[in-house]
C-alpha cells in the first residue's frame, strides 16, 4: 500500500495511470464498437477518454520546463551520440509540450484565435521527432552491448554451442542471421531496462504515426500500442532499476 501511495503522489506516476486508462478506454471504444446491445457503454468511454485526456494536458503544464531541464542536462554527456539524441529528443518533447499547453488554453477558453489543427499537427511533429531521436539512442545503446557481447569469449562459446546444438535452425535459416538474432535477444535479455524502453518508444511511434497521416493504422492499433507503453512506463516508474539510463 505505501509503494501505491508513493507512487500515485509523483505527479508522473498520476500521469501514466491516467494515460494507461485513456488509451485503455480508447481500445475498449474500438472492441465495442459494433456491439449494438453495448451503445451506452461505448459512449460512457468515449466521455472518460475525453476527460482523461483534458486532465492529463492540465497535469503537463509544468512538463516544458522539466524537458528543458534534461535537454541541460545531457547536453552535459561525455558521450556526443547520447548527447546529440537525448538533446534533440528532449528540445523537441519541450515543443510538444508547449504546443499541447496551447492547445489546452484555447479547450477552456483562454486563447481563441489560433488554428487548432495546425498546432495538434504541430505537437504530433515534435512527439514523432522526440520518439525517432529517443529509438535512435537505443538502436546505438543495443549495438553498443551486442559488441561488448560478442567480445566476451564465454559468450561466444555459448553461441557456438546453441548453433551446434540447433542444426535445424541452421538450414532453415542463414547461419550469420542467427548468430546475429541470438547476439541481439541475448543483449537484451541481459539489459531489461534497454528492451523496456526500446518496446515503449516502438509502440509510442505508431500514436504520431497515424496522427501525421505516415502510417495509417486504426484506433485499436493505436489504443493497444497507447495501453502497453503506459503500462511500460508504470513498471519503470515504480522500478527505477528498470529505467534506461542515462
Amino acid at each position: 500500500m505505501d509503494a501505491v501511495i508513493k507512487f500515485t503522489s509523483q505527479s508522473q506516476g498520476r500521469d501514466r495511470i491516467f494515460r494507461a486508462a485513456q488509451y485503455a478506454c480508447a481500445l475498449s471504444v474500438y472492441v465495442l464498437r459494433n456491439n449494438t446491445g453495448r451503445k451506452e457503454l461505448v459512449a460512457k468511454l468515449k466521455g472518460l477518454e475525453a476527460n482523461v485526456s483534458a486532465g492529463r494536458k492540465l497535469l503537463r503544464l509544468g512538463n516544458t520546463l522539466n524537458s528543458i531541464e534534461a535537454a541541460k542536462r545531457t547536453m552535459q554527456l561525455s558521450d556526443r551520440v547520447l548527447c546529440l539524441c537525448l538533446t534533440a529528443a528532449n528540445i523537441n518533447r519541450a515543443l510538444y509540450f508547449i504546443c499541447d499547453n496551447v492547445l489546452w488554453a484555447r479547450s477552456v477558453g483562454l486563447i481563441r484565435d489560433i488554428d487548432k489543427e495546425r498546432w495538434s499537427l504541430n505537437a504530433s511533429r515534435c512527439y514523432f521527432f522526440s520518439l525517432v531521436m529517443n529509438l535512435t539512442r537505443d538502436v546505438y545503446v543495443v549495438l553498443h552491448l551486442m559488441m561488448q557481447r560478442a567480445r566476451d569469449k564465454q559468450f561466444r562459446q555459448k553461441m557456438d554451442r546453441y548453433l551446434s546444438e540447433s542444426p535445424e535452425v541452421a538450414e532453415a535459416v542463414i547461419p550469420q542471421l542467427d548468430a546475429l538474432l541470438f547476439l541481439l535477444l541475448e543483449s537484451l535479455k541481459s539489459h531489461p531496462a534497454v528492451a523496456l524502453d526500446t518496446l515503449k518508444n516502438i509502440c509510442d511511434l505508431f500514436i504520431p504515426l497515424d496522427r501525421l497521416g505516415i502510417y495509417q493504422s486504426n484506433a485499436g492499433v493505436v489504443g493497444f500500442c497507447g495501453l502497453i507503453s503506459s503500462l511500460i512506463g508504470i513498471v519503470t516508474l515504480a522500478q527505477p532499476k528498470l529505467r534506461i539510463k542515462p
